[in-house]
């Protein structure tokens, strides 16, 4: 693909974010829900989207104006004809480039009124109608894009594991990068935060997937993905010291002190900071769901990383560390302990938290003799069947 080719954001992530955060409490938004609904609004009207609107009046409880949707009906109608005029043309008078790029047309005028059903079998049509790996692969994004704005898991798996088949039969390092970023964005979607975290870094360099989000916020889930999933030194060598990050990471509220408090360990900032992320993460239509679990993991971490550097530390220091209270670490650490999460103790009467680490070279050697065992089974049962 050219780089001068700009891609249409179809659909346009911003209105299912709109729509998310319409469902959230007021006091969880930093926009009024009136300022959301009029963009919404605008943005449907605009484009004659019947059934997107249709899907904000169930899911939000919007009275339904039926002078809205008769309008936008019929100028939907009239659209139609002029494509499938436009198809019929292609198909009696022109070539079979014509003809796909008519098809195409009419899909990206489904996708654009929010009419889901309907796109993906006019993508499906139109990508049997195109011979180029680089095109359908445009098409096989288009659909991920649809499954990620409707957040339809099966519709966005099947279209990647195709991508991924037309990337292998050839293709360019943009529609690559695009594809790597779709994953990743979907990876962190369903709580895979390893993965979406290596994805996204991995495309930091190149990243041009502007149609479905823009490069601030892709900084900004690539931090929180690294912070959460990734070892301190690839933090250290491909977050912290990214030109890409760096020139970015000031305009993100709360985020570099996230980042940087748990790195270098100085923990007093780190609460407030993952407060903000929370709260930013709530807002956010693919981390919504997952924000309890992020901010759960990030303590985890950082009580994980101040125990790890001692044999006991004094409960009252620790609270100290963290700015918090002495009782709100002992319930913190006493639930973590209690589940497997950390390894340790608290002392309470003694007020000391006792790191209880498991033995890393008494694990690799029962892991190992559990090995052997295996193979020597399998090695006597071999031998058995060849004797017969």
């Amino acid at each position: 693909m050219e780089d001068d080719v700009v891609i249409e954001k179809l659909p346009n992530m911003d209105l299912a974010l709109w729509k998310y955060q319409l469902t959230l409490p007021d006091d969880a938004l930093s926009t009024t829900k009136v300022q959301l609904k009029a963009r919404l609004m605008d943005a449907i009207t605009a484009n004659n989207m019947v059934p997107f609107y249709q899907s904000c009046v169930e899911d939000l409880k919007w009275p339904e104006d039926r002078l809205l949707i008769e309008k936008m009906k019929t100028a939907n109608d009239e659209k139609l004809k002029q494509l499938d005029a436009a198809i019929k043309d292609a198909q009696d008078n022109l070539g079979e480039s014509e003809v796909r790029d008519a098809l195409q047309h009419k899909a990206d005028f489904f996708a654009r009124i929010g009419d889901k059903t309907s796109a993906v079998k006019q993508y499906q049509l139109t990508e049997e109608k195109t011979v180029g790996a680089g095109q359908k692969l445009d098409i096989t994004l288009t659909q991920i894009r649809l499954g990620l704005f409707w957040m339809d898991h099966g519709l966005v798996a099947s279209n990647t594991e195709r991508a991924r088949l037309y990337v292998e039969q050839g293709s360019d390092w943009d529609r690559k990068n695009r594809l790597r970023v779709y994953e990743a964005v979907y990876s962190m979607s369903v709580r895979q935060f390893k993965r979406a975290a290596l994805l996204f870094l991995e495309s930091i360099s190149t990243f041009a997937a502007v149609e479905l989000l823009d490069y601030t916020q892709y900084i900004f889930y690539t931090v929180l993905m690294a912070a959460v999933a990734l070892d301190r030194a690839t933090i250290r060598a491909k977050v912290l010291n990214a030109p890409e990050v760096l020139a970015v990471i000031d305009t993100l509220p709360h985020v570099g002190s996230l980042i940087n408090s748990l790195y270098y360990a100085n923990y007093k900032p780190f609460f407030a900071a993952l407060a903000g992320v929370t709260d930013a993460l709530r807002q956010d239509r693919f981390m919504g769901g997952h924000a309890g679990v992020y901010c759960k993991e990030m303590r985890i971490l950082a009580y994980s990383q101040l125990l790890e550097s001692y044999k006991s530390v004094e409960l009252g220091q620790m609270a100290a560390a963290f700015g918090v209270s002495a009782e709100f670490l002992d319930a913190e650490l006493a639930r973590f302990i209690s589940v497997g999460r950390l390894h340790g103790k608290v002392d309470k009467v003694g007020g000391v938290v006792e790191t209880n680490r498991p033995d890393s070279k008494n694990a690799q050697y029962i892991t190992t003799i559990k090995q052997a065992d295996l193979l020597l089974n399998r090695i006597q049962k071999l031998s058995r069947v060849i004797n017969l």
